[in-house]
């Protein structure tokens, strides 16, 4: 079943001589337990496309659904509710806060949910052993490497029980093999069935961990494929 559906989906900004095309006539669709990499160079379009798909901003033309609504049936308000509630976002950045722990890190999201306070840390501890960091569940996050902060960034993306979660550049200020173990979590709760990801990348080792590539290229579709020879997840999430 399609989750997000495109259609003709253009984005420009400005007025005649002066406009400029982000996106032009994009068309695909994403089905729910999904894994896609949306791939391309710098002014491609694809951050364009993740702040339009992540209800961060709206087309100029074309139709977008999301769960079989058109954003268009949705007030701006309605679509902050959804994206708290049906959406997760990973940075590259990790926006995290530095004096706080990880556990009120991760349970910062629930702030603006309607689940009851008195199931938050519950929830927060569930999604923190998703990605193995139970052990600095209540250290800082100033005191944490930049793998593991990464793993907090998705703790906190994954604590809502979202739909979809968005990882923007994730593996963008790691080491290799950091980034190797941040890909592979995504990876293997992708596998277990717990989240759709839309990765957005333009690093072609990251992005074979999907199972679909999308490519962009100024702003048109140039490629979008299977992965043949997708990497195999680790073991430690099973």
């Amino acid at each position: 079943m399609a989750l997000i559906e495109v259609e003709r989906l253009s984005k420009y900004y400005g007025e005649g001589e002066s406009r400029t095309d982000a996106l032009k006539d994009v068309s695909f669709s994403i089905n729910e337990g999904e894994f896609v990499a949306i791939m391309g160079p710098s002014g491609s379009g694809k951050s364009t496309l993740l702040h339009i798909l992540g209800f961060l901003d709206r087309p100029s033309s074309g139709v977008f659904r999301f769960d079989g609504k058109t954003i268009d049936e949705h007030t701006d308000a309605e679509l902050a509710k959804l994206r708290n509630e049906k959406l997760g976002f990973i940075f590259q950045s990790f926006h995290l806060m530095p004096r706080s722990t990880v556990l009120d890190n991760v349970k910062l999201p629930l702030v603006y949910s309607g689940i009851k306070e008195s199931a938050w840390n519950k929830k927060a501890e569930e999604a923190i052993k998703a990605v193995g960091l139970e052990h600095r569940m209540y250290h800082d996050s100033v005191n944490l490497s930049g793998g593991e902060k990464q793993r907090v960034a998705i703790a906190r993306a994954l604590v809502n029980d979202p739909k979809v979660v968005f990882a923007d550049e994730p593996t963008g200020n790691l080491d290799s093999k950091s980034g190797q173990a941040v890909m592979e979590i995504l990876q293997g709760l992708n596998e277990s069935g717990k989240i759709t990801v839309i990765l957005i990348t333009h690093e072609t080792y990251t992005a074979e961990h999907a199972e679909r590539i999308i490519h962009i290229k100024d702003g048109e579709i140039d490629k979008d494929y299977k992965v043949k020879d997708r990497h195999k997840a680790n073991n430690f999430l099973k």
